[in-house]
Parts: structure tokens; sequence; C-alpha cells
């Protein structure tokens, strides 16, 4: 059956390249961090940071305390690296479930507690669409949407763990993000084997990694994009140096690793803002420096000062 056509190529083109967009205002043009922008990409907008900019000094300061005490685990009046990065670690996952559970909400059209595929089809492209699973599209961008759509499709199949008429909630959130769910990772590593081992041998080597990319033959070396992820390949994904990446490997490029961002920036924040070289952060240097703090995945960028969950000190 051909289905009616999808939204076009250029379109899922354009969400992809506005986020590369996005990525570099994210950075000034010489490469330096700017906060600003976090604020307001990580806050939720330019009507969160307004509101963050309303509270008073002393409310900031309050809920900052807050948010400090919960780190504390062990309530010895500093924080450790562990204690940091632990702390990170759940704010990413609490940011993804509390997304996951609005998006649910759009999704289940009927209010059954479920998300059928017709529903997700018609939340996301406004009608369900039905690809023949092994007819090819003669229009290029149709084609394109196809594999996407059928990608999504095997995705969904996979989440839906119980087999019901539909995803629930723990389901859907393994769909939206299958790096949280332990049972979807096999499926994550084989989609991107289906995508990038060319030669079905199992592994993904330095050129399937790069790509459809060929050196300009009057060019005298790649250009530094490629330097860029050669040089991620090598020091970042292989790990065992045998100059191609294995299932669990390829598990950390092609899923977030939230572990290692939560260390990097705990390192980052005790480097910064340890005052008296102890290696842990007391309240009292935290404060010294709130802005630091403030501008961190630690507090997810200032949110959490608007989420009473994270600095109600008796939650």
């Amino acid at each position: 059956m051909r289905a009616a056509p999808g939204p076009p190529l250029a379109l899922l083109l354009g969400l992809v390249l506005g986020a590369a967009t996005a990525e570099r205002q994210h950075y000034g043009a010489g490469g330096e961090h700017r906060p600003d922008y976090d604020r307001e990409a990580l806050l939720g907008g330019q009507e969160e940071v307004e509101e963050f900019a309303r509270l008073s000094p002393d409310e900031q300061q309050k809920r900052l305390k807050g948010i400090i005490k919960k780190i504390d685990v062990d309530a010895d009046g500093f924080l450790t690296e562990g204690e940091l990065s632990s702390w990170i670690q759940q704010s990413f996952k609490h940011y993804v479930v509390e997304d996951a559970k609005q998006q649910f909400g759009e999704y289940d059209k009927d209010g059954d507690g479920y998300v059928s595929w017709e529903e997700y089809n018609v939340q996301m492209y406004d009608r369900v669409i039905d690809f023949d699973d092994d007819t090819t599209l003669e229009d290029a961008e149709e084609e394109s949407f196809r594999q996407l759509h059928l990608k999504d499709k095997k995705r969904f199949e996979k989440a839906n763990r119980d087999g019901s008429s539909g995803l629930n909630l723990d389901e859907f959130i393994a769909f939206e993000h299958p790096e949280e769910a332990e049972y979807m990772k096999e499926f994550v590593i084989q989609e991107a084997l289906d995508e990038h081992d060319k030669n079905g041998d199992g592994f993904v080597s330095l050129e399937e990694f790069l790509g459809d990319y060929r050196r300009d033959p009057t060019a005298s070396e790649d250009p530094e994009w490629i330097l860029v992820e050669k040089d991620r390949f090598t020091n970042d994904y292989d790990k065992d140096k045998d100059g191609k990446l294995n299932p669990k490997e390829l598990l950390s490029w092609v899923v977030p690793n939230n572990e290692g961002i939560a260390q990097e920036e705990a390192v980052h924040l005790i480097e910064e803002m340890d005052l008296d070289g102890n290696g842990r952060l007391a309240e009292a240097e935290i404060l010294e420096n709130p802005d630091l703090f403030l501008n961190s995945e630690a507090t997810d960028y200032g949110r959490q000062l608007h989420d009473e969950s994270f600095y109600h000190e008796e939650l």
C-alpha cells in the first residue's frame, strides 16, 4: 500500500539543521561557552528566564540552599564529586520522565492510559501513515521518510513490552528515550548496526563511522569536522583500539552517556569552585559564586529553582 506523502525530507533535515544551529548558538564563534544561552534553552525559554530574574536574591539563595542540602546525601556539609555526579544523573532522569509524562498526555488521545501506534501517528503527522515494509518509493524524499517511519515503528513495537494495544507510560519513556530502558539497548545496538555496518561483519569501522564522506581530491587535508570525528572515534569510542567499534563500544556512541557527562560536570564544578583546595564544595563556596552553579547541570541550568520537588526541604 502506498501511503499518502509524509512530511518532506526538507522538513526533517530542517529539524536536524535547526539542532545544529542551536549548538552553534550554544557556543560563541571562538568555541567559548555561552551561559546566557543555557539559561534560555534549558530553563525552557525566554519566559522562564524572565521568571527566574524576578525572584528576589533572598528567594534565589533560599532555593539554592535547599538544593545543596539535598545533594549532600551524607549531611557532612560538603558536596563530593560522587554526590554531585549522582545528583546530576538524577536530574537528567527526572526531566526525562517529566517531559515524557507531558508528551504522553498529548499522545493518548482517548485517555485510556495507552498510546497506540495510530495515536502516535495522529499526534506526529495529523493522520495515520501506513507504509509497505517491502515497497521502495520512487520519490527520494518520500523514500527517506518511509525509512525513518519504519524505524520508528520497529522501535515502538520493541518498546511495547507486554504486547498490548499500545504503550503505557513506562513503555512510552522507553520508546522516546531508549537509553533509559535496559531492555531497549540490544535493539538500539542492532538498529545502529543495520544503519552503519555496511559489510555486515558486526562492527563499525572508521570508514563506516564517517558515512558517505570522501576527501576532496584537490584538498591537502580533511576538513576540521572530520578531524574532530576521527578523534572521537579513536579516543572516545574505540576503547580496545582495534580500529572498529564492537556492540558495547557502539552503544557509547549512539546512546548518550549521562554518567560520563555528569562526572565531567561534577569535576568541572569542583575545579572551578573549590576555594580551599580540599576536593569538595562547602555551601559557602557555592554561595560565593552562585552563577557558576546555576549555569551547570547541577541545577539543570537553574531550572531546579522552579521545581519544588528539588528545592523544598520537606520532600
